[in-house]
């Protein structure tokens, strides 16, 4: 029993987690009715979502309280870049979707859930985040009032002195230690993920909306493998794809199965860290890029709008296009201060349209019924980036040395 304990612990945690996924898959397809296999992957993720936000904050500070004062960072490209690559992906939706017009089966598919009525209400939501308690935003997973008040925080203690932030870096580095334990977990949470979702839905549920969830599985690809990488030499001046698919392999693939942004940041941590990037910056970038860095939700919020756009045969001309690639962009940024992530911020998309709420809360519907595959592929180029979009801005050509 010890030598196969060995040999797991030296396996790659890639192939670990493959493993899970198989004896999850099984289990789900022989053994439907044991639910409690499903708690695995409940402990899993609720474990790193409670982690997470104290890690965020830790991590932050420490960062921004060892900055000096006028020292060169990438911050501003890296910013640049990830609302340049979500706004680049929704305009391959808008693409995708006039190349592969979807239709819709609409009917009593509306959520319960309350979206905001526009791009206002959104901004308002994402400002009230921002000053919301810090004890309330750590507690809460709120990132985008954790990365407000960690900057706050991180900027005053420069100036604190250097036993004070010797106790920072301590706390954030057993914070680290404690989201490496839980990491190491992953094979068997995800192999309740696995369980659980299928054993609940289904593959069934997704036959109705085959195309559908081919193009946006395909938008998803096309932007992973073909955007990003053009990008990527653009910046670099080098190919891109060793750096593409190790992020894709080491941060997609856990982000696949935990299906959170938030909850993959120490996994982006960790692969920034191998990839011997500046801690100082991937430190900041990463969990921000989890908050505004959202190519997959835009692919999202784009691909459906448009699917209930030829669904009730409204013309869209190429100004309308790519007004929605820009409104989709924003609404993407704004998905993480909204309760229910990016499939609420549909109806923001619909109203260019002239589409009442009471369509768009029923194209809500058909989301959650596809969100078996698409949260996942969503969640995957989502947080891949991150890693990938800030490796592009420390190794950009264009950088002055």
């Amino acid at each position: 029993m010890k030598r196969y304990i060995q040999a797991w612990n030296k396996a790659s945690l890639i192939k670990r987690i493959v493993i899970g996924v198989v004896i999850g898959l099984a289990l789900a397809l022989v053994v439907p009715s044991w639910s409690a296999i499903g708690i695995l992957g409940d402990v899993f993720v609720g474990a790193l979502r409670a982690v997470a936000p104290l890690l965020v904050f830790t991590l932050v500070t420490n960062a921004l309280s060892k900055q000096q004062e006028g020292k060169k960072s990438n911050m501003k490209t890296i910013v640049v870049l990830y609302l340049f690559g979500t706004f680049a992906a929704a305009l391959v939706a808008v693409i995708a979707s006039f190349m592969f017009p979807t239709t819709l089966t609409l009917a009593n598919a509306a959520t319960d859930i309350a979206p905001p009525s526009g791009l206002a209400e959104v901004a308002r939501n994402l400002l009230l985040n921002i000053v919301e308690n810090p004890v309330s935003a750590i507690s809460n997973g709120n990132y985008i009032g954790i990365l407000a008040w960690a900057s706050l925080f991180g900027m005053a203690m420069r100036k604190a002195s250097q036993q004070s932030k010797d106790l920072l870096e301590t706390v954030a580095d057993v914070t680290s230690s404690v989201v490496a334990w839980v990491i190491n977990l992953a094979p068997f949470g995800i192999l309740g993920l696995v369980f659980k979702s299928i054993s609940d839905q289904g593959i069934e549920a997704l036959l109705g909306y085959g195309q559908l969830v081919l193009i946006i599985v395909a938008t998803n690809l096309f932007v992973a493998l073909v955007t990003n990488p053009i990008i990527g030499f653009l910046m670099m001046r080098k190919n891109p794809y060793p750096l593409v698919l190790k992020t894709l392999r080491t941060s997609g693939v856990t982000a696949f199965f935990t299906r959170s942004s938030a909850a993959n940041i120490p996994v982006n941590l960790q692969l920034s860290e191998e990839l011997g990037l500046d801690p100082d910056t991937y430190n900041i970038s990463i969990p921000l890029g989890a908050t505004i860095n959202m190519g997959g939700a835009a692919i999202t919020i784009t691909i459906l709008t448009l699917a209930a756009v030829h669904t009730l045969g409204i013309p869209v001309d190429f100004g309308t296009a790519l007004l929605l690639s820009l409104v989709a962009a924003l609404s993407a940024a704004g998905a993480s201060g909204v309760t229910g992530g990016s499939l609420l911020l549909i109806p923001v998309a619909c109203s260019l349209f002239g589409i009442s709420g009471d369509i768009s809360a029923q194209v809500i519907g058909v989301g959650f019924i596809i969100g078996l595959i698409q949260d996942p592929c969503e969640t995957a180029l989502n947080s891949s980036t991150d890693v990938l979009y800030t490796a592009y801005a420390e190794q950009s050509a264009w950088k002055k040395n």
